[in-house]
């Protein structure tokens, strides 16, 4: 295990495993016959494709195959804005599904479109216009849909901003009449304050989905985002609907924040549960289609930053939950954060593998965390592989009326792929003067392990606790990736660090918590001169876990850092790469660990990069045209394989490459 106090150069050294000998396992296949029908690749969300045609020896002679402009392009901006301020396209973060030949993705405005997989040329395009129904929960953006078949009927289900979820026709982009109200079902319905019309006190709509359904058993089971800016402790709750993938009706409704004698409703003290919300899961999901299993990564409750309102262990929130998708019935649980006040919620889709551990094959899942954890269950009893740790913590904090929980969940294997807390021993220490630069800029803050208390700053004194990893994470909502012929587990991470800034919301606002948070941007931060980094290296890592051994195989940084590296005060320095240009999802391919940089290309820019997924060494680069957003994927056509992903630019874009 790598010690985060140790010389920080040993944190990008290749932990280069002697083999990859664990025995082949085949549960979840990946992606299969060239196509990519999830999104993740399949139902247990491994991103694994075994197309091999692309690997180390052609990837840098990748060729553009074609370019498709987001359809939100051909919008009328600048008239939306009179109607709904703020509206915008770049957040083009969808990873497309291939079935048949034809890729299905959504666009940042929630647009859906099938584009035919060998030109780029679109097949329909359906715009339900959820623009005009207000502002979405966070952001203006849509990570993709679903794809179901009966073999006769085949659909596209995709969730709305405005908290409905819609069913295409897969061949024609219209909307399928007889499911739920002429092709929509209101997720809002039954869900208490979730009252259509109403918005949040910034006018953003109360409940809305940005990332992906997924189909199992001829079940739809969308996830729902719930404002995190909030100053009232009443908000709706991230209740799960399981719906009849033919019909539209509700099947069941799983109670994400447990009501009255639900199991879990004592662990919300004083019946916190009657006006708490959130707790809902607003990332990916997987399923593990053979034993009828979804998995639920949820989120944080009401309020994200303070919890004096809902004290007690606040079940099911920041918790990883197993239903039976036929009828909503919990199978089992594990809650990763008590309390929760760090915004720890988890941000990706389960990886599903089946793993041999001391011998004995496990059906296993592992969830990747912004803690820098990676838990890993057995998926069909729920019973840790290696033992989790219940471990004291601080509990001291200055923030009237809350009660921290005295013990955290802590695993102890595999270790932590990103560093946690933060010491003197981890300011940056390139040169005694940035040292001394560094010591100076945490004067004034709070420092200590993962889950300090987070404290009320107070002017002139102390400003707050350095919370890392960040609010962010660790890990992110592009998640992992998993070999399932070797069990090894690929995870992009980013070393950040964040600040909370607290405030009292004015009662003539209409708020009754006592405290909230205003926004990084609003907080202070402890701030280096001349843009240099505080933490030691790197910023941004991708480490390979062997899931067999629960061990890091190896460890790298993702990228070189030249925006650090040419630093005036640095660049005469012989640094090694410090990472720091991206931690955005890997794809997995037969021989290649496939992700997206932010520099290190032509003239720096970004660039697409394949790895070695023995020892992490970078074994291919080619340009992209614009930093990439979303996750890529593969798919073979025509007898030709692809690489797919959306880039940004002036326009985004969804792109493909092939070989010449």
């Amino acid at each position: 295990m790598l010690k985060k106090n140790n010389c920080w150069a040993i944190c990008w050294l290749a932990l280069t495993a002697s083999t990859m000998s664990a025995p082949a396992t085949h549960a979840q296949h990946g992606a299969t016959n060239g196509e990519w029908r999830s999104y993740g690749g399949d139902l247990g969300s491994t991103k694994y494709s075994p197309l091999d045609q692309i690997d180390a020896t052609n990837f840098d002679s990748l060729r553009l195959a074609w370019r498709w402009q987001s359809a939100d392009s051909g919008l009328d901006l600048e008239a939306l804005r009179q109607r709904v301020p703020r509206i915008g396209f770049r957040m083009f973060q969808a990873t497309p599904l291939m079935v048949k030949g034809v890729l299905y993705l959504s666009t940042a405005l929630q647009q859906v479109a099938a584009v035919d997989a060998a030109t780029g040329d679109t097949l329909w395009r359906y715009d339900p216009e959820v623009y005009l129904a207000g502002r979405p929960t966070h952001f203006y953006n849509s990570r993709g849909v679903a794809y179901w078949t009966d073999g006769d009927d085949a659909r596209i289900f995709f969730g709305t901003h405005a908290g409905y979820l819609l069913a295409l026709d897969a061949n024609t982009g219209q909307p399928v009449v007889d499911f739920g109200d002429d092709g929509r079902v209101d997720l809002m319905e039954g869900v208490p304050r979730a009252v259509r019309g109403e918005t949040s006190y910034n006018g953003r709509n109360l409940l809305g989905v940005a990332s992906p359904p997924i189909v199992a058993h001829d079940v739809v089971v969308t996830p729902n985002i719930i404002s995190d800016s909030t100053i009232r402790k009443e908000a709706p709750p991230g209740w799960l609907k399981g719906i009849d993938a033919r019909t539209g009706d509700t099947k069941w409704v799983f109670h994400t924040v447990p009501q009255g004698d639900d199991f879990g409703s004592e662990t919300w003290l004083n019946e916190s549960w009657r006006y708490s919300g959130n707790t809902n899961v607003w990332t990916m999901m997987s399923v593990d289609d053979e034993l009828g299993y979804i998995y639920l990564p949820t989120g944080t409750p009401t309020g994200d930053y303070y919890g004096g309102h809902r004290l007690g262990d606040n079940l099911f929130a920041e918790s990883l939950v197993a239903l039976d998708i036929e009828t909503g019935q919990r199978m089992w649980h594990f809650q990763a954060v008590h309390h929760g006040v760090w915004d720890y919620d988890f941000p990706a889709a389960p990886n599903l593998v089946d793993i041999t551990v001391d011998g004995q094959q496990v059906k296993a899942l592992a969830q990747v965390s912004k803690q820098g954890f990676t838990y890993v269950f057995d998926r069909i009893t729920g019973d840790p592989v290696w033992p989790i740790e219940e471990r004291r913590v601080d509990t001291d904090t200055n923030l009237e009326g809350e009660v921290l929980s005295p013990t955290q969940p802590f695993p102890t294997k595999p270790p932590p792929f990103e560093y946690q807390g933060v010491t003197l021993d981890d300011l940056v220490d390139f040169t005694p003067e940035i040292r001394a630069m560094a010591v100076e800029a945490v004067a004034q803050f709070r420092l200590g392990p993962l889950f300090s208390p987070p404290m009320l700053s107070v002017d002139g004194e102390q400003q707050g606790t350095i919370q890392r990893p960040h609010v962010g994470g660790g890990a992110s909502w592009t998640g992992a990736a998993v070999d399932p012929e070797t069990g090894w587990l690929y995870v992009p991470s980013a070393n950040r660090f964040s600040v909370l800034k607290y405030y009292t919301p004015d009662p003539a606002d209409g708020g009754n918590l006592r405290y909230t948070f205003r926004g990084l941007a609003a907080g202070i931060q402890p701030r280096m001169p001349q843009g240099l980094p505080l933490l030691k290296p790197p910023y941004t890592r991708m480490t390979a876990i062997d899931l067999n051994e629960g061990d890091h195989a190896w460890m790298q940084p993702n990228g070189d850092g030249n925006r650090y590296r040419s630093h005036p005060l640095l660049r005469e320095l012989d640094l090694p790469p410090l990472g720091g240009d991206g931690n955005r999802g890997p794809v997995l391919t037969k021989t290649l660990l496939i992700s997206a940089l932010s520099a290190g290309g032509t003239e720096d820019g970004p660039r697409l990069v394949a790895r070695d997924k023995t020892s992490g060494a970078i074994v291919g680069s080619i340009d992209l045209p614009a930093g990439a957003i979303g996750t890529p994927m593969t798919y073979m056509l025509g007898g030709k394989q692809y690489l797919a992903l959306t880039v940004g630019g002036e326009i985004p874009e969804l792109i493909a490459l092939s070989l010449p």
